[in-house]
């Protein structure tokens, strides 16, 4: 477990190695946080929710540090509104990376003293999970400070955008029937951890559907939009239609025409759309419309999730979106305490999106993992797969 903190915690500042220092601070918009705010929110978990209780003796790094980087935990007390995370350039970079150097070593000191007990095991177990999830919002959160900048610069990246280990598959076919869903145990799914939300194993009832085998490419999306998608009303939720006149929409986030020709912003610069890749920076109200204009529909996250369990449906390049609404499965607690916090209190308002994309980290996906944003969030790595019966 030591081995696999240090492991974690080296990958999310990797993925900052080919930032520049004004890089680290910037917030274009609310939902997406400065790199630094990552870096110290992470480290702010493991010394609040570890050190601080665990660890006899310990001392905090810095008396406002968990003003600045608590993110929504109301058990743990007040914190900096989410949108003026940029406004601070205190603390600086410098000093953020000497709190994660601070609490990295206490980490290490709590690992060899310690007698781990299973409460402690999940506690970890837990923090890097969280501190993987950050490591895919430090992507494509730095994806969008720098895909806003004007010179569109590239940087180096631990993911290949342009050419993804992509398999095509065939379309899989679900018979009439009844379906288990849930995380069940660690022979089933070959790992031991869950997030709350994924509890609850029970029964649904789904009748014959046939997956796709392979997501929406960019080519098949650009023949909606050259058909006058985003101009027609009738393949649009209500609330789809007023969010693409809202904001002019017209074509998936980081696209651009120019001189007659789309361009997409990448890592690697602005690159000319490569219509065989996989659509991707897509809204549900984008994929649920492209999918009305095909006269098909995006499938539900349980024909998802009996689709993949079979080992047959190829995924993890995009975050697909699906049909359900982020609700409980039966039964569903939440914990005590700020952990208790972690899922269950944004289980409104939100669609599901299963599977993983290439900034998903390694070892952080499964069938049963249970993603969810807003329907109008493009920003992650998200793509489209439809039921074709």
């Amino acid at each position: 477990m030591a081995e696999q903190y240090q492991r974690i915690r080296a990958h999310s500042e990797s993925i900052c190695r080919g930032l520049e220092t004004e890089d680290y601070v910037v917030q274009p918009v609310i939902d997406v946080s400065p790199p630094k705010w990552h870096l110290g929110h992470t480290t702010w978990f493991w010394e609040t929710f570890v050190l601080v209780p665990h660890l006899p003796d310990y001392q905090i790094f810095h008396d406002d540090f968990s003003f600045v980087f608590n993110s929504y935990y109301e058990t743990v007390g007040k914190r900096v509104f989410r949108a003026d995370r940029g406004n601070m350039t205190r603390p600086t970079v410098a000093e953020v990376y000497r709190y994660r150097a601070y609490v990295d070593n206490h980490l290490n000191r709590f690992f060899e003293q310690a007698d781990l007990t299973p409460e402690h095991h999940a506690l970890i177990e837990l923090g890097l999970h969280h501190e993987q999830q950050h490591q895919e919002l430090l992507i494509t959160d730095i994806k969008y400070i720098l895909g806003h900048n004007p010179l569109f610069p590239a940087i180096d990246m631990p993911i290949d955008e342009l050419t993804p280990d992509y398999q095509l598959g065939s379309p899989v076919t679900l018979a009439e029937g009844i379906y288990t869903i849930g995380f069940r145990d660690a022979g089933h799914n070959r790992q031991s951890f869950c997030f709350d939300n994924e509890l609850g194993v029970h029964k649904v009832y789904l009748t014959e559907t046939t997956l796709a085998g392979q997501l929406v490419t960019n080519g098949e999306y650009l023949a909606f939009i050259e058909a006058g998608g985003y101009r027609n009303f009738k393949y649009w939720l209500s609330d789809g239609w007023a969010w693409v006149n809202a904001h002019q929409q017209q074509a998936p986030l980081y696209w651009h025409k120019i001189d007659g020709q789309w361009h997409q912003y990448t890592f690697d610069g602005l690159k000319n759309v490569d219509p065989a890749l996989p659509v991707c920076h897509i809204s549900h109200y984008e994929a649920d419309a492209y999918a009305r204009w095909r006269g098909l529909r995006l499938p539900t996250e349980f024909e998802w999730e009996a689709a993949a369990v079979t080992g047959s449906l190829p995924w993890g390049v995009r975050w697909e979106w699906t049909n359900s609404a982020y609700l409980p499965y039966p039964g569903f607690t939440t914990a005590e305490g700020a952990v208790g916090e972690y899922n269950g209190k944004f289980m409104s308002g939100q669609m599901v999106l299963r599977g993983a994309s290439i900034a998903t980290p390694a070892g952080h996906s499964r069938p049963t993992y249970r993603n969810f944003f807003q329907p109008d969030k493009q920003w992650q790595f998200k793509g489209i797969r439809l039921v074709l019966q």
